[in-house]
């Protein structure tokens, strides 16, 4: 296979690490990675990848915005570009592919499948301009399942340990969570608390089923429907308020129940979290 050049753009560090080690297995990929749509702007220009696999959420320049970036270069106009995203939804993928995008991948995505998929689109993507609908579907990777995405790049050792720094890492976000519930309770309809509790949410989605996680990741995206349901609902039904909290509370188990699965009972800094029931405080349980 010919040598290829692959840009990674993702905010999020554990997804990016998981695509690194995916793509990795092929010596003939030279992988370069970035954490937003600015960085991209310029490696694009400085390093002419020839694939870039582009998340869709992002803070400050998300990936559509970066798209039409890179679109209006003529010296980067024609680089294949495949969005990476945890809203997978057939209307969603459609739209992406509407903006010019060579395709889509699911997240989380099989990694074993990652690097065959973007083989594929290495050989078949086309770029912006050109019909998708009148040639073959572009290929997609098959979605991570509950085995544990990873089994196949490192051993059961690896695996397990990764698992656990994974949990780890996601100690931050459960926090979040219960603040965000806290706050939802007083201001159901906030916009800033809401934009906040999706875009946890959605990085969790994308996230938490490559490492096995894939409850979690289920009921984040879950949760993530529900929030956009709230926001764009115009009035506060009962249906979709009972739905982010349910959602939200069905959330916080899981990571909980995870956690405990996966606490080492001499360290203390692994044990979960859950809120006082006198405050908002956390404690121990």
């Amino acid at each position: 296979m010919t040598a290829h050049r692959i840009l990674i753009v993702d905010d999020e560090p554990d997804v990016r690490s998981v695509v690194e080690r995916s793509l990795a297995r092929d010596p003939e990929l030279t992988i370069r990675s970035c954490t937003c749509g600015q960085e991209a702007l310029v490696l694009a220009i400085a390093w002419s990848p020839d694939l870039i696999l582009l998340d869709v959420m992002m803070p400050a320049m998300d990936g559509p915005t970066t798209l039409a970036r890179l679109r209006e270069n003529p010296l980067n106009a024609a680089i294949p570009v495949v969005f990476m995203t945890a809203r997978a939804q057939a209307k969603e993928l459609e739209h992406l592919k509407s903006l010019g995008a060579a395709g889509a991948i699911a997240k989380p995505f099989d990694p074993k499948a990652l690097l065959a998929s973007v083989q594929d689109y290495l050989c078949e993507a086309v770029p912006a301009g050109v019909d998708l609908s009148a040639g073959q579907p572009a290929p997609a990777t098959t979605r991570a399942t509950e085995a544990g995405s990873l089994a196949g790049l490192m051993s059961a050792a690896e695996l397990e340990a990764e698992r656990h720094e994974y949990l780890g890492r996601v100690r931050a976000n459960a926090l979040i969570l219960i603040r965000l519930r806290e706050a939802l309770r007083s201001a159901p309809m906030s916009p800033p608390v809401l934009d906040e509790l999706r875009t946890v949410t959605h990085k969790l989605a994308g996230s938490a089923g490559l490492y096995g996680f894939m409850d979690m990741s289920l009921a984040a995206a879950k949760l993530e429907d529900s929030i956009i349901d709230r926001r764009s609902g115009g009035c506060l039904s009962e249906r979709v308020e009972s739905g982010v909290e349910s959602d939200l509370d069905a959330l916080v188990d899981i990571i909980e129940r995870e956690q405990a699965g996966h606490v080492d009972a001499h360290d203390v800094r692994d044990a979960p979290l859950v809120p006082d029931n006198d405050n908002t405080e956390l404690r121990h349980e």
